[in-house]
């Protein structure tokens, strides 16, 4: 196994810049900065990514489609690794809507992962389409001895940090402390037994430490960016 999987949040969309709660597939496309942003990305990476893919929403396909072709790659889509899903908060920038969100994703982080959005998706359901996904690339790819090369995986802020402090058994208040900015990432190495290593998360590498006090509520609240 000499492969890593790299999860990478999407570009800047129009919806990031007005602050909404945008989920529903296919949902906003990427601002100029946005598309900036993923070649930038495409730029720091030591080496080409052995498979690139993206979710079916249209700022993760435009993220991969920039560094695609940067990199002179084809890009893949992949079911099941788009965002959660926040049914009546669909759209909204509010406070309350966005204080909804962040109560209902602390509550998963903490252990309640059947705790749902307002006719949303749980905790549960997130992980049941997604981490499908990407145990089939680990299965096909990471998992042979054969294999050499990393997995470039465009996706989405709170799904990333959700599934990742799942599978690497990231601490909770760790993972809800650090959002993910535009085309950050969080790396996963296989290791045995079908487990995972977080190496990196953001600009942060291991030990990982739980954080005191965390508020995502009032985090989420003042920041412009609540969806990373």
């Amino acid at each position: 196994m000499s492969g890593r999987l790299v999860l990478v949040r999407h570009g800047q969309s129009l919806a990031n810049v007005h602050r909404r709660l945008d989920t529903r597939p296919p949902g906003a496309e990427l601002t100029d900065l946005g598309r900036n942003q993923a070649r930038s990305f495409a730029s720091r990476l030591a080496a080409p990514p052995a498979i690139l893919a993206h979710s079916v929403a249209h700022r993760a396909r435009q993220t991969a489609e920039e560094i695609a072709g940067a990199m002179r790659l084809a890009a893949l889509e992949v079911g099941g690794i788009h965002e959660v899903q926040v049914g009546e908060l669909e759209n909204r920038s509010d406070d309350e809507a966005i204080a909804t969100f962040e109560t209902v994703y602390q509550q998963w982080h903490e252990g309640n992962l059947d705790a749902p959005m307002p006719d949303g998706e749980t905790g549960s359901e997130v992980l049941d389409r997604y981490v499908p996904a990407i145990t089939q690339l680990r299965m096909r790819h990471l998992d042979d001895d054969a294999w050499h090369g990393d997995i470039v995986v465009v996706s989405h802020g709170a799904a990333i940090r959700l599934v990742s402090s799942v599978l690497a058994g990231v601490e909770s208040s760790f993972a809800l402390d650090h959002h993910l900015s535009n085309t950050e990432a969080v790396v996963l190495a296989p290791i045995t037994d079908g487990r995972w290593s977080c190496v990196q998360w953001g600009s942060m590498t291991p030990p990982f430490y739980p954080e005191p006090d965390v508020n995502p509520v009032e985090d989420a609240l003042r920041s412009a960016d609540p969806m990373g």
